[in-house]
């Protein structure tokens, strides 16, 4: 289920039931606002549609969460769509309008991007080092996986003349993809990664890397200019082909206590997520909690959670990172460790400000 964001909403984001007015604010919003920066088509074919009634129509027909921005541009771009004018790119919907529907109402946006692992890396260190034990990770919205090999992945932290390197042991260079992150604060980067003994997830509909339509898939949520997080993608599916995750599919509350109760005992159990919980209502998220309550009284477990205040609205209205003023994110994601604020992360693992 792991979203991408910013560009998964916003405050323009349309209610329950909301209408044309309110998804063509959405669209405006994600070009005008999340999109300028990271991608030029992505911004223009959004502000485009924003002022397109007939199809702004259309969209709003779909179910309200499934009017998300990215999975209707993810979906056209999995049937082929290149970068183009918006003229092009409306040519090509009206072209392709049915299988475009069909596409966003059986998916959903499961960016899994293994750079998230550079922001997660620091904590994970810690909590391995104070625990003197490997770690068994636990994934919830897991997509693909990705995100359940920072042990096998590199690292650059830092630019210029202070940046800290950290590779996979044993591992060649050119085999594994190296994630960069800008720094601010006392990141406490780990003199080597830490060790890796278990890895599970849980996802509504988890992807498979031997499956060519679920790796397309993947490749067609990656915003169209951006080539080097296409790169990193294919070679940390090719990591995961090698020794794939046990991944479960189903509701994370159903299924966390059962999964987390796999874990080998002799390992520090952590269960983490990025962009997942807005795909929770507030009731649902305090569930989620009380269980990683009594896991970590149960059998110490750390919780990372990765988030940033929405990724698409809820019902409830309620505030996923009530921890932290939205305007000092800025579309970046609160990293919590255990509940507690411990950095702010770039969405994509881009950056890391230390707290």
């Amino acid at each position: 289920m792991s979203s991408d964001a910013p560009g998964g909403g916003g405050p323009g984001e349309p209610g329950p039931g909301g209408g044309e007015s309110a998804t063509a604010e959405w669209y405006r919003h994600f070009g005008t606002v999340d999109a300028p920066g990271n991608s030029a088509c992505y911004a223009q074919w959004s502000v485009g549609i924003a002022d397109d009634p007939e199809l702004i129509r259309r969209i709003t027909e779909w179910p309200y969460n499934k009017r998300q921005p990215l999975l209707m541009l993810a979906a056209a771009r999995f049937l082929g769509a290149r970068i183009s004018s918006y003229p092009a790119f409306r040519g090509f919907l009206d072209s392709r309008w049915e299988d475009i529907s069909r596409i966003v109402l059986t998916r959903a946006t499961q960016t899994n991007e293994a750079g998230r692992c550079a922001t997660l890396l620091p904590s994970l260190a810690q909590i391995a080092a104070a625990g003197g034990r490997p770690l068994a990770l636990l994934e919830v919205g897991a997509s693909a996986g990705l995100a359940l090999f920072p042990d096998r992945y590199g690292y650059e932290y830092g630019a210029g003349a202070g940046v800290t390197r950290l590779a996979p042991a044993g591992a060649a260079p050119g085999t594994y993809p190296v994630l960069g992150c800008t720094v601010t604060g006392p990141v406490p980067f780990p003199a080597e990664l830490p060790q890796v003994v278990w890895r599970a997830g849980i996802d509504l509909n988890p992807l498979d890397v031997r499956n060519p339509d679920d790796v397309a898939w993947l490749e067609a949520l990656i915003w169209p200019e951006q080539e080097f997080r296409r790169e990193r993608l294919r070679r940390a599916i090719a990591i995961a082909r090698d020794d794939p995750p046990l991944l479960v599919a189903g509701d994370l509350n159903d299924r966390l206590p059962a999964l987390a109760a796999q874990a080998p005992a002799e390992a520090t159990l952590v269960v983490f997520h990025s962009a997942v919980m807005a795909y929770l209502d507030a009731a649902a998220r305090d569930r989620f909690r009380g269980t990683m309550s009594r896991l970590a009284a149960e059998r110490g477990c750390h919780w990372l959670s990765n988030e940033g205040h929405t990724v698409i609205i809820q019902a409830d209205g309620s505030s996923v990172v009530p921890e932290m003023d939205e305007s000092r994110l800025r579309g970046r994601f609160l990293l919590l460790h255990n509940g507690r604020p411990a950095a702010i992360a770039g969405p994509h693992g881009q950056s890391l400000e230390w707290l």
